[in-house]
């Protein structure tokens, strides 16, 4: 189940805030305004996708949409519930069989799980389970690894374009010497244009490249534990011995929510 992941729009909105702080408190309102500048900002934009388009083809850059959408939510894939339904899984097979798990799926959301505990119905082997279910996470690995080197390489070029929007103004600013009023608005565009592309570097593309990172590996730690789970079922753990090896992976905060979790899915099986 997904949902909204807030510390992305904060981060974002606070990130530029201080910025915003920093120049008000020092110029004031109208100073501020001196630090919107569209040429520049199409400098930096424009030539960033510009470079996108030439570094990746179609089918890529058609993925970045749901990439950035990715950013701005979050599965909520609690170890403590995770450990709990296998608990509540061992506990049915070892009472009534494997074939008897697959009514319990009608309430899991986990399409990994649900595919794992399948194949340890239809009877597959241990080894071959395990074989199936990281070559998945290999694939999914590499897909979340091209969305991400998007936003990595969008990270790359835009401070490499804001220094060639400070080139083009500090040129233009050079060749009109002559002219007194032409000195201002090129220097701007020289000087804001490696501000826009460091800024969108190093606020929006490479953070939001690290977070997209940072879920991929939570994702297969997740994934890393159900199939440990999947095959602790299909050889008839005991639930109590289940839970303590799936509890290994838990923070002690979340290993003393899990057993408060089992101890209550425990005693409903047994009524």
């Amino acid at each position: 189940m997904k949902k909204k992941d807030l510390l992305t729009p904060i981060g974002l909105v606070l990130g530029f805030a201080m910025i915003m702080f920093g120049i008000i408190n020092n110029s004031g309102i109208m100073g501020a305004t001196s630090f919107i500048d569209f040429p520049s900002l199409l400098i930096v934009l424009g030539g960033t996708i510009g470079a996108l388009l030439i570094t990746f083809n179609m089918k890529e850059m058609q993925v970045l949409p749901g990439v950035m959408k990715q950013v701005f939510s979050k599965q909520e894939n609690e170890l403590s519930e995770l450990i709990h339904t296998f608990v509540k899984l061992s506990d049915r097979a070892r009472r009534e069989g494997l074939l008897a798990l697959e009514a319990e799926l009608d309430d899991v959301n986990n399409d990994f799980l649900k595919k794992g505990v399948l194949l340890a119905v239809d009877g597959v082997e241990p080894e071959v389970i395990n074989d199936i279910m990281n070559a998945e996470i290999a694939a999914m690995e590499e897909r979340h690894r091209k969305g991400r080197s998007i936003l990595e390489k969008a990270g790359d070029y835009a401070p490499s374009w804001g220094m060639i929007g400070t080139l083009i103004g500090l040129v233009l600013m050079l060749k009109n010497l002559n002219d007194p009023s032409t000195l201002g608005p090129n220097m701007a565009i020289a000087i804001l244009t490696t501000l826009y592309g460091t800024l969108l570097a190093n606020l929006v593309f490479i953070p939001m490249a690290n977070k997209l990172g940072n879920k991929t590996e939570r994702e297969v730690f997740i994934k890393q534990i159900i199939i440990e789970g999947v095959i602790g079922v299909q050889s008839g753990q005991n639930p109590k011995i289940l839970e303590e090896k799936l509890s290994a992976f838990l923070s002690n905060q979340d290993r003393e929510k899990s057993e408060e979790e089992v101890a209550e899915a425990l005693e409903e099986n047994f009524q």
